[in-house]
C-alpha cells in the first residue's frame, strides 16, 4: 500500500520556502495586475470578459516554473492564440459542443506541437472558446484578440518584469556566453549536447525542461560525483541500497516470491527479529531449489529428504529451506575495490551490508558495483582529458 501511494506522488526535487513564496507572490501580482489593467481598458461596465480562467494555469507556469519550455513567451502567446483560433473555428462549424470541444483540443495540440508553442493552459483556452457560453460565442474571432490576446500579453509582460526583478532570468532560452557558438568547456567532455540530442530523440517525449538546463544539471552532477570520488576511496555506503526488503526465515516460499515480484528485486536478505543476517534468498534459489506448480513454488521430494537427513526434522516449505547460509556480508566502510574479487571468485550477485552491531543496513548488487566502476572510469578519463586541454592551453 505504501509503495502504491509513492507511485502516485511526483518525483519532484525539493523547493525552498523562498522559491515557493516567490512563485505564489508572482502569480498573485500577475493575475491582479492583468485583471486591473484589463478592467481599466474596458471601462466601468465592460461588455467583454476581463479575465478568462486559463490565465490562472498560465500564471502557474510563468511564475512557478519560468524555466520550463512550456512557459516561454512564444509558448504562451503562440499557444493561446492558436488554441483560440482553433476553438472558435470548431465552435462555429461543429454543432455538437462535445464533439467540437474534442476536435478543438486535438487539433490545437497538434498545431502547437508543430509550431513549437506547446502551452498546457491553451487546452483550456480552446475549451473556453467552445463551451464558454453565448457571451464567448458571440465574440466570434474577436475572442482571439480580446480577452485571449490581451490577457496573454499583459500576463507575459508582468512575468518578464517580476521574474527578472526577483532574480530569475526570463525569458529562459538558450544562452551562448561567449557568443561564438562553441559549447561550454564543461560539456566538451563527458555528456555532450549531441549525446543529449540523440537520447532525447530516442526518448521521444515532451520533457518539462530545456536541453541546455538538462546539460547544465548533468554537468554539475558529474562534478559533484568527481568531488566525492576525489575525497577518498568509494565505500559500500556510497553505492548500497538502503531501503532493503528483507524476509523472515519462517516465511512461506510464496511470500518470498511475492516480495521479489512486488519490489522488482532479485535477492532478499533473510534476517531474524533483530535484523541480523541469517542468509539470503535469490531468484536462482527459487528456480533451482524448488518445484514449480500452478499455486507456486514448493519443495521437491529430493530436497525434502536431503533437508530431513541433514537437520533431523522435516522441512516446512519456508524460506530457510532454500536460502543460502551462511552468507558473506560487508561493512559500510568497506572499499568497493574489495568487492570485485569477492563477487567474482564466489559468484555472488548480492552482498548484505551490516553496521557495527552486525545489523542489516544495506545491500550491494553487482549492478551497483558495475555502475560505480563505470562512472569512476568515465570520470578519470574526463579528468585526464581536462588536464591535457589545460596543458595545451
Amino acid at each position: 500500500m505504501r509503495l502504491s501511494l509513492r507511485l502516485l506522488l511526483p518525483d519532484a526535487p525539493p523547493l525552498s520556502a523562498r522559491e515557493r513564496l516567490r512563485s505564489a507572490a508572482g502569480a498573485l501580482v500577475g493575475i491582479l495586475a492583468t485583471g486591473l489593467v484589463a478592467r481599466l481598458a474596458l471601462g466601468p461596465t465592460p461588455a467583454l470578459p476581463v479575465l478568462i480562467a486559463p490565465m490562472g494555469a498560465s500564471a502557474v507556469l510563468l511564475f512557478a516554473v519560468p524555466a520550463s519550455p512550456l512557459a516561454q513567451p512564444w509558448s504562451i502567446l503562440g499557444g493561446n492564440l492558436v488554441a483560440a483560433l482553433v476553438g472558435v473555428t470548431a465552435a462555429g462549424t461543429i454543432a455538437d459542443p462535445i464533439v467540437a470541444a474534442a476536435v478543438a483540443i486535438g487539433i490545437a495540440i497538434g498545431l502547437m506541437s508543430t509550431l513549437r508553442c506547446l502551452h498546457p493552459p491553451s487546452g483550456a483556452v480552446a475549451l473556453t472558446a467552445v463551451l464558454g457560453g453565448p457571451a464567448i460565442r458571440d465574440l466570434g474571432y474577436g475572442f482571439v484578440l480580446w480577452p485571449v490576446g490581451a490577457n496573454s500579453l499583459l500576463l507575459l509582460g508582468i512575468a518578464i518584469l517580476f521574474n527578472n526583478l526577483t532574480g530569475r532570468a526570463y525569458p529562459h532560452g538558450r544562452t551562448d556566453a561567449r557568443g561564438t557558438g562553441d559549447p561550454a568547456p564543461s560539456t566538451r567532455n563527458g555528456v555532450t549536447p549531441a549525446d543529449l540530442d540523440r537520447v532525447l530523440a530516442a526518448y521521444d517525449q515532451v520533457l518539462d525542461i530545456g536541453r541546455d538546463d538538462l546539460a547544465a544539471i548533468l554537468s554539475q552532477a558529474q562534478l559533484e560525483a568527481y568531488r566525492r570520488r576525489a575525497a577518498g576511496p568509494v565505500t559500500c555506503a556510497a553505492i548500497m541500497s538502503r531501503h532493503v526488503v528483507a524476509v523472515a526465515p519462517h516465511a512461506p516460499l510464496h511470500e518470498a516470491l511475492s516480495l521479489l515480484r512486488e519490489h522488482r528485486v532479485k535477492a532478499l536478505p533473510v534476517t531474524d527479529e533483530g535484523a541480523r543476517i541469517l542468509g539470503i534468498v535469490t531468484q536462482g534459489d527459487l528456480l533451482d531449489k524448488t518445484v514449480w506448480e500452478r499455486p507456486g513454488p514448493r519443495l521437491g521430494l529430493a530436497r525434502r529428504l536431503a533437508l530431513t537427513l541433514a537437520r533431523g526434522r522435516a522441512p516446512h516449505g519456508s524460506v530457510e529451506d532454500i536460502m543460502t547460509s551462511p552468507v558473506r556480508s560487508v561493512r559500510a566502510d568497506t572499499p568497493i575495490a574489495d568487492l570485485v574479487l569477492w563477487m567474482q571468485d564466489a559468484g555472488l550477485s548480492h552482498l548484505p551490508v551490516v553496521g557495527p552491531d552486525d545489523r542489516l543496513v544495506g545491500l550491494v548488487s553487482q549492478a551497483d558495483l558495475v555502475a560505480e566502476l563505470l562512472a569512476e572510469a568515465v570520470g578519470n578519463r574526463d579528468a585526464a582529458a581536462c588536464g591535457v586541454d589545460a596543458a595545451v592551453a
